[in-house]
């Protein structure tokens, strides 16, 4: 079930509101184990033989963190029970995410003909785990306990991060599933939810996808992109990842803040970023949270020499664009980030800051090049874009790829060229957006609920977001 979906936004997330707070005023546990069963048949709407998945690794998990915890209490460190517990969440990730690419890369080096597995990769299987090891960890510190299998349950299931996050943490959620005084409506929360979900709907359907076409069309011919065709696909798709991903972030944090749970923020305009140190400060922020605090603290982090902390962040981040997916493009992706935050500490030692507007364009190129490898199926693809790009193919402003040769042409339908023109004018306000002083999260923080034009012009927003979601599209990040 897509969030931009007429089953989700008119039946679902309604029905889901209304049977919580009704069942509330009788009990808390009734109501979290509602939304924890109502989270469970959000997932099975997708696929149901998934659920034993799921299913199989919360209970695993479960039974993990109640030893790490019961052992934590009595001052016990099992180390043995942690490995156990995280091989376990690994092992699970990677048969279902990786096994195809260690096979394929095995008979590559080896010259063997090992047959794929090809299982179906499970849905927000890369999230749920995340949080799980996260949660092991932590219980294992003694900083995390949970006795009640309902409310684990909900951790982990509770339907607004499911699929793509954010990445949660058990000590920021299980408050809020405790309190009762959070299992009343309040009509201030319900009315921000809703501002912040419907500005996370209008940025996936006004926005995200009306950019798709313009990437796929331009990652689709790769190999044989002007330079003016390069510039587009390389900003089409910066910017409909950022939409997209954001939008859905947006529109789980409304949707849990319509419950009255406040989920950790995940964006905070990382294009506006001077640096990849800050951009990994504000885009997927959870991630970089999890790496940070999971990977490279254990690891050693800044307590080693210098050269060991430098080698830290670069495979720190390759490990986290591993976890994008099974491919080496993603690792290249996630290298060159590592590599990037190497070369801004030794920039740094130089005493010379860039001007901040040049260092936001600076950062922002890098980081859509680099985008250019996330997205692309093979290196070549990505290299290829890249080279046009660069003007290695020559600096013509020629169009070449077919679903673009309107523009400049004479002839041009009127049907044709109006979609063409209204597809620009998307990319032009995509970039104003991109850089405006305030994101979605802070416009819906500060709205004066007592306006009524605050009140039209998000009613507006929502209905024509509604009108534009009868194909709905899945996001980005669900096949991560």
């Amino acid at each position: 079930m897509l969030f931009n979906s007429y089953e989700f936004l008119l039946v679902f997330l309604p029905a889901v509101i209304l049977g919580y707070f009704a069942l509330a005023r009788l009990s808390a546990w009734a109501a979290n184990a509602f939304l924890a069963a109502a989270s469970v048949a959000f997932y099975a709407w997708w696929k149901l033989d998934f659920v034993w998945i799921l299913a199989a690794s919360i209970t695993a998990n479960y039974l993990f963190g109640h030893r790490l915890s019961r052992d934590s209490a009595a001052g016990k460190n099992d180390r043995a029970i942690l490995t156990l517990g995280i091989v376990f969440n690994l092992g699970l990730l990677g048969y279902f995410k990786y096994a195809d690419f260690f096979i394929a890369n095995f008979n590559a080096v080896t010259g063997a003909n090992a047959s794929f597995l090809r299982v179906a990769l499970p849905l927000g299987i890369s999230f749920f785990t995340f949080t799980q090891i996260a949660y092991l960890v932590d219980a294992w510190k003694g900083k995390a306990a949970e006795y009640s299998a309902t409310n684990y349950v909900l951790f982990v299931t509770f339907f607004p991060h499911l699929l793509a996050g954010p990445i949660i943490h058990h000590k920021e959620m299980m408050p809020q599933f405790a309190d009762r005084s959070l299992k009343r409506v309040d009509w201030e929360n319900m009315a921000r939810g809703l501002a912040l979900f419907a500005l996370g709907l209008g940025k996936k359907v006004l926005i995200a996808d009306p950019l798709a076409p313009w990437a796929n069309s331009g990652f689709a011919h790769a190999q044989s992109l002007s330079f003016a065709d390069g510039w587009i696909t390389m900003l089409a798709y910066t910017l409909q990842l950022v939409f997209d991903f954001s939008g859905y972030t947006d529109m789980a944090l409304g949707a849990a803040l319509m419950l009255n749970i406040r989920l950790p923020l995940n964006f905070d305009s990382p294009y506006r970023s001077a640096d990849i140190q800050e951009f990994w400060r504000r885009w997927h922020m959870t991630l970089s949270r999890f790496l940070r605090d999971y990977v490279y603290i254990p690891l050693g982090g800044n307590r080693g020499s210098e050269a060991r902390m430098l080698v830290l962040f670069v495979v720190t981040f390759a490990l986290g664009g591993f976890w994008h997916g099974a491919a080496w493009t993603y690792v290249l992706w996630g290298t060159l980030h590592g590599v990037a935050l190497v070369v801004l500490h030794f920039w740094r030692k130089l005493g010379h800051p860039m001007p901040r507007p040049l260092a936001v364009l600076v950062t922002f190129l890098f980081v859509s090049a680099a985008l250019v490898i996330f997205r692309a199926p093979t290196l070549d693809d990505a290299l290829a874009i890249l080279r046009s790009v660069a003007g290695l193919n020559g600096l013509g402003l020629a169009f070449t790829v077919p679903e673009w040769s309107w523009i400049g042409r004479s002839g041009v339908a009127p049907a044709e060229l109006a979609q063409g023109v209204l597809t620009a004018a998307i990319f032009a306000v995509a970039l104003v957006l991109t850089f405006t002083p305030r994101n979605s999260n802070q416009v819906a923080a500060a709205l004066d609920l007592r306006m009524p034009r605050t009140r039209y012009a998000y009613g507006f927003l929502l209905a024509l977001a509604l009108v534009f979601v009868q194909n709905p599209t899945e996001f980005i990040y669900f096949i991560f």
